[in-house]
């Protein structure tokens, strides 16, 4: 007997679904949906990324951080989400700015999905990137040393520079005397898009409108 029409088919159908469950459902689900405004406050949510952040998000995907981030709180039986502080189920509309959509497949590291509203120090992002081990004890995180410079300081020193405290060594990353470390522009925008992931607002839920 000859299988192969239904292997076929059974691939096929395989396929079909995976297209329309990843693909076309979750389409479908955004073309329609809209900003919405919260009359309390007038603002407006999601909010489009600037020119800045989309750099960074570039960085963001270039660099693989979505292998170990994902960007979804989750609702319903994952409470720990909840828990652990990482803000609200996330609803469709969160990402009607997003293409491609990083909801990611991992949590190596923390989810990011309001990372920009847990920790809003630009200061504090940069160097995390340059030592994640010592900003964060125990982090398994690899250090994006390559995204800054260590300079000689000629004249007056950089106003990006990072400023280090008595408490960074020289095994830490922490320049020599008459050197400082400068983020690149590509570190900089990686940090104005974690920042920009803030989706701690509240959305309307009423008929689905929370979507």
């Amino acid at each position: 007997m000859n299988y192969g029409p239904l292997l076929f088919l059974g691939a096929f159908l395989t396929f079909a679904s995976a297209w329309l469950g990843l693909v076309f459902f979750p389409a479908h689900q955004l073309k329609d949906l809209q900003p919405v405004t919260v009359e309390a406050s007038a603002e407006t949510h999601p909010r489009a990324y600037s020119g800045e952040e989309l750099q960074g998000r570039a960085v963001y995907i270039s660099e693989g951080c979505v292998y170990c981030h994902s960007q979804q709180s989750r609702g319903g039986m994952y409470l720990a989400d909840e828990q652990r502080g990482w803000g609200r189920r996330s609803m469709p509309r969160d990402y009607i700015y997003d293409n491609p959509v990083l909801l990611g497949t991992m949590r190596t590291g923390p989810d990011l999905v309001n990372i920009g509203a847990r920790q809003p120090s630009a200061d504090w992002h940069l160097k995390h990137l340059y030592n994640p081990q010592k900003m964060v004890p125990g982090s398994i995180m690899a250090p994006f040393g390559f995204l800054f410079e260590m300079r000689k300081i000629e004249g007056e020193p950089s106003p990006d520079a990072l400023r280090f405290d008595a408490g960074w060594t020289a095994d830490d990353g922490a320049p020599a005397a008459g050197y400082e470390v400068v983020p690149t522009q590509r570190a900089k925008a990686l940090v104005a898009y974690l920042k920009s992931l803030d989706h701690t607002y509240e959305l309307p839920a009423a008929n689905g409108a929370g979507q």
